[in-house]
Parts: structure tokens; C-alpha cells; sequence
């Protein structure tokens, strides 16, 4: 009986221990001084030739998805990137994302593109996991169609996580 009461607790704690492991919330000053807020990106795709890395950011007001494909262009290839996210969720439905920023971050080794969740589409990324998103690489090629295999809830655990911060 004692050990079935230690092995209940253990898995009590293992189990709320990644729950508040998964919402670890990070943030950073921007050069005009706002401050955002993020995860650290899931890979969603890789392959041998290219992946693709997908993090939530938000700035308490608008919640973005933050794309790190690889390879990137170089900055002057990369800054034509202005084309908007088609994303699938596991609800069948396809949701445009529209275009916000395209960074080049760390000394240039990191490029990052912003997409702008429109609000009234919040509750279905918080709701069903991603499938599939199209990019416009422009300038590089056509387009890049990533078919999600990994870390596919990411983006909706991440948005649960600031809902409920928000909520506090």
C-alpha cells in the first residue's frame, strides 16, 4: 500500500513538473525598447536538405508564430520575404497568417520571419495542433510546403501557456 501512495506521488510530480516546464516563458528587450515574450523554438520539420523551427512570441498584445527556416537567404534576399503564412490545423481548416517582420537575429546566423495570429483565430491555434504550413520563399524558390511531423502541439501548448499567464 505505501509503495502504490509513493509511485501516486511520484507521478503526481513528474507530471506537474513538465507542465510547468513546458511554460517557461522567456523574454527580451527590442532595439526600440519593447519587450517580447517567447519560447524557445520546436523543430517542426527536418530533413537532410532543410527544417523548420516554430515558436510563439507575443508582445502581450498580438501573438505571433515565429518561423527559423534553414537554410535562409542572405539578408537581401531574405528581407523580400513579405508573403503571408498558410497554415493547417488538425481541424481541417486552412488559417492566413499575415506577414509582420522578417529578422535577421544573432549576427545574422538566425533568420526568423513573424506572422501575425488574427485574434479571432486564437482559439483554434490553442485548440488543434498544426499539419502543414506554406511559405513563400521569395526570391529563393517557390514555395516551401513543410508537412509537420514533429512537435506538432507546440504551437498550441505555447499559446495555452500565455492564455493562462494572461489570465493571472
Amino acid at each position: 500500500m505505501c509503495k502504490i501512495k509513493l509511485l501516486v506521488l511520484f507521478l503526481i510530480f513528474i507530471f506537474n513538473y513538465n507542465a510547468v516546464a513546458q511554460c517557461e516563458i522567456k523574454n527580451r528587450v527590442q532595439a526600440d525598447g519593447s519587450m517580447l515574450y517567447y519560447f524557445e523554438p520546436e523543430v517542426f520539420y527536418s530533413t537532410k536538405s532543410k527544417s523548420l523551427k516554430i515558436n510563439i512570441v507575443t508582445d502581450k498584445e498580438h501573438y505571433f508564430v515565429a518561423l527559423q527556416p534553414t537554410p535562409f537567404p542572405d539578408k537581401k534576399t531574405g528581407k523580400k520575404i513579405k508573403d503571408d503564412l498558410i497554415i493547417q490545423l488538425a481541424d481541417n481548416n486552412t488559417y492566413k497568417l499575415a506577414h509582420y517582420d522578417t529578422q535577421y537575429r544573432r549576427n545574422d546566423s538566425i533568420m526568423q520571419v513573424l506572422y501575425l495570429i488574427d485574434d479571432k483565430d486564437i482559439s483554434a491555434f490553442s485548440n488543434y495542433e498544426a499539419v502543414t504550413a506554406e511559405i513563400n520563399m521569395a526570391g529563393t524558390e517557390f514555395v516551401r510546403k513543410y508537412n509537420f511531423k514533429l512537435h506538432k502541439n507546440a504551437i498550441r501548448e505555447q499559446l495555452i501557456c500565455f492564455l493562462k499567464e494572461e489570465e493571472k
